[in-house]
């Protein structure tokens, strides 16, 4: 297999080696801007998971037993090609999922390369043997792990996932989303290039249905770490729960944007639309409830409607695009029903609304859109939408705020903005979310990631993500 993508592939790559799987059904992969069929992917099966997980169980005798430096060398060739192929996949994820083109070389490809890079800067200081007092803390590789990967992030989700399985010396079987299934291929050929060593990754594509179920039940998976809706996380854990596997969830997002009153309005909320609303709103933390001072609501609707208004929508491929279309239909119809509900239950409309922006003929555009005035019950202020849509609820006071903040099922981010450091300090205190950003702050692949409630599961990114998939031993009398 050449880099490039091969947009009708009917492969898995299994043991070291791309297997052919002609009599397979298919399934069909749509670009979102013009809404036509561009490919075919197989359809896998339980038998495909049977042969990637023994592959991966062979692999892992010999790979649970390397050196921190091999592992290391082999991430340092993963990352030289990620770096070598990133305009690849850059192209690959704008083709299909519709990021914009600049987007995806600005954000999508550096951020997973971030993700390489960070296991490497762990690995380098990590102990994985410390001894005091006659007892020896081994920290081991727990074994095969299964992935499932998201179509709104397709390469980034991957490596912030397989890069700390490798640095832990496990191996991996890869489901990425049917959806967007072409970066997770070049992907794999990149894997294969820098020398992985046969069964030690693994990639099976198809439905969650089928290939994500059988991996969740597999007794030979000892791990499953899924991204994705928090409806697919609950069906997950219970299949693994039979087999008493590790599962590791990183799951919805309804996440608050809590700006106070001494906050700089005109920068606070400027930077929140274009935060709620990039990768076209479909990110599990983007800040999706701007929560503001009832007395400024007039001037926050106003700075919105200004921030949306310097969006531009159009072709992915055009370099001017800053956002691109929903990433395929059924998210498009999830969209439409959740501005059509807003609408309905009477939150007043800022800008946006039902149907495509005009000048677009095709493709599965929204219309970046503002509700304000929300009521905290409303279900646009309380379900996860994953698109372009901001609500903005007003507060009374700071109380009130953090009592809003808090009212979601969901605790995956959170964000302050404040003139006061101490004071937004105070306030992310007393939030109940995995991670929560002051002041904007610049992204980092060390932070621990990961959500409280229904946000799921366990933690990703840096050390944090490295030691979900090692295992704790206690040698007494060492």
């Amino acid at each position: 297999m050449t880099a490039e993508p091969r947009m009708d592939d009917a492969r898995f790559y299994i043991d070291g080696s791309w297997q052919d799987r002609a009599h397979a059904a298919r399934i069909a992969v749509v670009n979102p801007f013009t809404e036509e069929i561009v490919g075919h992917i197989a359809a896998g099966s339980p038998a495909d998971v049977d042969l990637a997980v023994a592959a991966a169980r062979r692999a892992f005798e010999t790979f649970s037993q390397s050196t921190a430096g091999e592992r290391l060398a082999l991430l340092g060739r993963i990352l030289a090609l990620l770096e070598e192929r990133a305009e690849l996949f850059a192209q690959a994820i704008a083709a299909e999922m519709g990021a914009p083109i600049a987007f995806a070389r600005a954000a999508h490809v550096p951020f997973a390369v971030a993700h390489v890079r960070a296991q490497i800067e762990v690995l380098q200081g990590y102990k994985f043997l410390s001894v005091e007092s006659g007892m020896a803390i081994s920290k081991e590789p727990i074994g095969v792990c299964a992935l499932i990967t998201p179509w709104n992030w397709p390469l980034y989700q991957l490596t912030a996932k397989v890069a700390p399985a490798i640095a832990a010396g496990c191996t991996v079987v890869l489901k990425p989303s049917e959806l967007s299934p072409y970066s997770a291929q070049l992907f794999a050929q990149m894997m294969h290039d820098a020398g992985t060593p046969p069964g030690v990754f693994n990639l099976v594509g198809g439905t969650g249905e089928v290939v994500g179920a059988a991996l969740a039940a597999h007794p030979g998976v000892d791990m499953i770490s899924i991204t994705g809706s928090t409806r697919a996380g609950v069906l997950v854990a219970q299949a693994a729960a039979v087999t008493v596997k590790r599962v590791v969830q990183e799951l919805g997002g309804k996440s608050p944007n809590l700006l106070l009153d001494d906050a700089d309005f005109e920068q606070a909320v400027a930077k929140g639309v274009l935060a709620g609303m990039r990768n076209a709103g479909q990110s599990c933390s983007a800040p999706t409830r701007m929560l503001v001072p009832a007395s400024r609501l007039a001037e926050v609707e106003a700075l919105a409607a200004a921030a949306v208004a310097d969006i531009t929508l159009g072709d992915p491929r055009d370099e001017q695009t800053t956002m691109g279309p929903i990433a395929n239909a059924a998210q498009y119809a999830r969209v439409q029903a959740m501005i059509a509900s807003g609408i309905e239950e009477g939150a007043k409309l800022v800008c946006g609304g039902l149907g495509r922006p005009g000048g677009l003929a095709h493709g599965y555009f929204a219309r970046p859109t503002v509700f304000s005035d929300v009521a905290p019950g409303m279900r646009v202020a309380q379900e996860e939408i994953f698109g372009p849509v901001l609500v903005i609820i007003p507060y009374a006071d700071e109380a009130e705020a953090i009592a809003i903040a808090n009212d979601t099922v969901y605790g995956l981010s959170a964000s302050v903005q404040s003139g006061d450091r101490e004071r937004a300090r105070r306030v992310a205190a007393q939030l109940r979310a995995g991670q929560v950003h002051i002041n904007y702050p610049a992204w980092t692949s060390h932070a621990p990631f990961g959500g409280y409630k229904r946000s799921g599961n366990g933690r990703e990114y840096g050390v944090h993500g490295l030691e979900e998939y090692l295992e704790t031993k206690a040698v007494v009398g060492y």
